[in-house]
């Protein structure tokens, strides 16, 4: 299954994983987005975010306006919601226009620390 992993881990976590990825070539196992906080995360996936990204796992290549009739929202809402995924690297433009989240499952990954 293709996924998309969201984790916290500090700017130096993920770069430390790099090298080790480049000298060894092997490809990843899954696509990874580190966030430095899990303030960070939410800010990124709302829960409007979040659902648009449910509307859209698996489902391929899609236009804007065809991802805000599957949620039943305002295009300029989804459109700003989006450009914010994109910006992140959550979604990718598609080829021929549209948007495509390319991953059939989403996993979100952090660990909460007593103070």
């Amino acid at each position: 299954m293709n996924t998309l992993t969201l984790e916290v881990r500090s700017p130096e976590e993920a770069m430390a994983d790099f090298p080790r990825a480049w000298k060894t070539g092997e490809p990843q196992k899954s696509a990874r987005i580190s966030f430095a906080s899990p303030e960070l995360i939410w800010q990124v996936l709302t829960a409007k975010r979040w659902e648009l990204l449910k509307a859209l796992c698996g489902a391929g290549p899609v236009s804007i306006r065809g991802a805000a009739r599957r949620i039943g929202r305002d295009v300029k809402a989804v459109h700003g919601d989006v450009t914010a995924l994109l910006e992140a690297g959550v979604l990718d433009r598609a080829e021929g226009g549209g948007i495509v989240f390319p991953f059939e499952a989403v996993k979100v990954e952090f660990l909460l620390h007593a103070a």
